[in-house]
């Protein structure tokens, strides 16, 4: 009898057409594959980065539309200082050493989260992302940095009293379009499918709003070692999934 791990490896990928259209990663585990392997924390993280490439390299070639990767969250700053300054040391490696690959497979970069607590390098490298792939029309790649689900629903709900108070908005012209054109993601559609690494199954407080009628794949697997191979089946789950927003199974009311 297959197993249930030979069975998945079976299930072909869905046409491009069907593939989700946003797809959203908490990549987790980059300490807990080092140490288990007696490595350094930091090892962890720097082998993480290698996978992003590859993950954002195979996102284009699939042909998928957005791609976003939860890589420092407003949480993460409890860390210990050293680790977040490896941290942010790899942002800026990542950034100067692969940007010229994205904008040349017109990959477009977004970066979403809090600018403010970021060194002036930091928040120029993320800038300088933007601004030269702004016009690309491949894969958006959108980047969630300093990070926080709640804090972005904050921050939004500040600017629309803001309005208010100013006589710019009437409150009850607030409706979920008015509150989505104030979020870090305007202008992108919801994740359909929201992956997270390591066997942990919660939501860290990531896209909150934008998550609401995601399907969620909870893989065991640490994303150091979250290939291309792990990726497809987490596409293929998916696939094999039916959504219903709220509604009913198609042809149940007929039963």
């Amino acid at each position: 009898m297959a197993t249930p791990e030979a069975t998945l490896d079976k299930v072909p990928l869905r046409r491009a057409a069907a593939l989700p259209r946003h797809v959203a990663i908490i990549m987790d585990g980059n300490g807990r594959w080092a140490t288990a392997r007696g490595l350094t924390r930091t090892e962890g993280h720097r082998k993480g980065v290698e996978m992003v490439r590859r993950i954002v390299r195979h996102a284009g070639d699939l042909g998928l539309e957005y791609l976003t990767l939860f890589s420092f969250s407003t949480e993460n700053w409890r860390r210990p200082a050293d680790e977040v300054s490896y941290l942010m040391g790899l942002l800026r490696f990542f950034i100067r050493r692969d940007l010229a690959e994205l904008h040349g497979n017109n990959v477009r970069v977004r970066v979403v989260g809090d600018r403010n607590g970021l060194g002036g390098d930091i928040r120029a490298l993320l800038d300088e992302a933007q601004n030269l792939t702004a016009g690309n029309t491949g894969l958006t790649l959108t980047i969630a940095f300093n990070y926080g689900a709640r804090q972005e629903i904050l921050r939004a709900a500040r600017r629309l009293a803001e309005e208010v108070a100013a006589g710019r908005l009437a409150p009850a012209d607030i409706d979920s379009k008015q509150f989505e054109a104030v979020l870090d993601t305007v202008g992108m559609p919801d994740p359909d499918l929201v992956i997270r690494t390591s066997g942990e199954q919660r939501v860290s407080n990531f896209l909150l709003w934008q998550a609401a009628y995601a399907e969620f794949v909870f893989s065991p697997v640490c994303w150091p070692d979250f290939d291309e191979t792990e990726f497809d089946r987490a596409l293929a789950e998916f696939g094999g999934r039916e959504r219903r927003f709220g509604g009913v199974e198609a042809g149940a009311l007929h039963r």
